[in-house]
């Protein structure tokens, strides 16, 4: 028996979230892996499950993430799917040309173009791979389906659900085992290895889960390499007549890996390139510097309060200090300012409230403000380190009487007011109210820096010197 046992390895990574700093390690292990386990006699098949890119990092923004495709071309991926960061980090054009230039398929079956809701054209629904040995792998990729702000890109998000299902179908009597790229997280995986039987390997990404030696569930190996290329991960698959007998996972560290010493050189290179495309493009000049403050009122809170309204076309706009994560200087400011001052995936949003909602989203805020001024918010969008200090404009409150002001007047409770904040406040869990009765309105042609350097652009134009108006 032993002499007809066939060996895949499956070489992974997920969830790099452009840390580039430790890309050169990734890129030497997954080739070497590669060349050695071919040597043995392995099929092996390399994947990314997504989240590759973030814009927090300066050369991905000011690519829009095809610096980070050119990276990936160095691997040979046999395929790779997306998730939140690339589908919604982009607007619908740069995702449609993200991977114009990618040496290997993008694998993805739950996200359509919408209005017509047909298959992206840079994507591929599933994949059959065959083996020399004539071993038929059928590859799935899925990700989150954010149904409330996929559709605002112009995305039709697919439940995996609807979806599985109905590629299980699709492909049936094609396959003899199924790997799923899962940018979904771990409990959608777990619910995916027990209704799907024929579902034989899960690699998962999203929640930044860690599986060190995989996790059994059913027949369904899951495996996973936390986050930000910290890991690396390794599946080993045994088959019998084309199918899995045996199945285990493993990962690397990539700090425990051997470093090259033009690797610190290669890494800062990614960051010096980046920041040196966005200092290209010139944005305002600034007749004073702004300075940032965490947990107290500053200059830029009320130019970012000021850009919100003036954005959303509102009379009121709340934003939180720790937003701002460097000051803005004196004279001419570039699109790298911004970008270090603001990297947050975050967009604008318009919420409508009556009066009485808006007095208790205020309260909300209130009873919040000392635990939030220093509290260390993690994802949703947040790229910083707390979360600060809330602020108003238009808005004012009186702890004594615990009464609410808008523009001056109090509030109404039949009359409905609107408000601009971050769409970060829909997502964390410490306001309910706007997700409750909150008429939101996220506005996504924007990301947050865009929407102040516009405001700011404008409010203080860019003053040509004298060497920009003869050279």
């Amino acid at each position: 028996m032993g002499k007809s046992l066939k060996k895949i390895t499956i070489l992974h990574t997920n969830d790099l979230h452009s840390h580039l700093e430790n890309w050169p390690q990734i890129r030497r292990y997954l080739s070497e892996e590669k060349e050695r386990y071919q040597a043995a006699g392995h099929t092996v098949l390399t994947f990314d499950i997504g989240d590759a890119m973030d814009r927090e990092h300066a050369l991905t923004e000011a690519t829009d993430g095809t610096a980070n495709i050119r990276l990936m071309n160095t691997i040979h991926y046999d395929g790779v799917t997306i998730g939140n960061n690339e589908g919604l980090g982009n607007t619908k054009d740069q995702l449609n040309h993200l991977y114009d230039e990618a040496n290997f398929d993008v694998i993805l079956g739950n996200l359509l173009t919408a209005p017509n809701k047909t298959q992206p054209k840079w994507a591929v629904p599933a994949k059959l791979i065959e083996t020399a040995a004539h071993t038929r792998i059928l590859v799935l990729g899925l990700t989150a389906p954010y149904t409330l702000t996929y559709p605002l890109v112009g995305w039709q998000p697919i439940s995996v659900e609807r979806m599985l299902p109905r590629l299980l179908a699709q492909y049936a009597g094609q396959y003899d085992d199924v790997v799923l790229l899962s940018h979904l997280g771990i409990d959608v995986d777990r619910m995916i290895a027990k209704r799907y039987p024929e579902v034989n390997v899960i690699i998962g990404a999203h929640t930044h889960h860690l599986l060190v030696h995989g996790e059994l569930v059913n027949q369904s190996l899951l495996a996973a390499a936390g986050k930000w290329g910290q890991y690396i991960g390794t599946i080993q698959l045994q088959l019998e007549n084309h199918h899995i007998v045996a199945k285990e996972a493993s990962v690397v560290k990539t700090d425990t890996l051997q470093r090259a010493t033009t690797d610190r050189d290669e890494i800062n290179g990614y960051i010096a390139e980046g920041e040196h495309l966005l200092s290209q493009r010139k944005i305002a000049t600034l007749p004073v510097a702004m300075d940032h403050s965490w947990e107290g009122h500053s200059r830029l809170t009320s130019e970012g309060l000021a850009a919100l309204e003036d954005y959303a076309q509102t009379d009121a706009a709340i934003i939180n200090g720790g937003l701002f994560m460097t000051d803005l200087p004196a004279g001419e400011v570039t699109a790298n300012d911004f970008h270090n001052l603001l990297p947050h995936a975050m967009h604008a949003m318009r919420v409508t409230l009556n009066g009485y909602d808006l007095w208790r989203l205020i309260r909300e805020m209130e009873k919040n403000r000392v635990f939030l001024s220093r509290f260390p918010i993690k994802g949703m969008g947040f790229r910083g380190k707390v979360f600060g200090s809330i602020n108003y404009s238009g808005i004012s409150y009186d702890e004594h009487d615990q009464q609410v002001l808008f523009r001056g007047e109090v509030l109404s409770p039949v009359r409905h007011y609107t408000i601009a904040m971050p769409d970060h406040y829909l997502f964390i869990p410490f306001f309910p109210t706007i997700s409750i009765v909150g008429q939101n309105e996220i506005m996504y042609g924007k990301l947050l820096r865009n929407v102040l350097s516009d405001y700011l652009a404008k409010r203080y134009p860019l003053q040509l010197g004298k060497e920009d108006v003869h050279g």
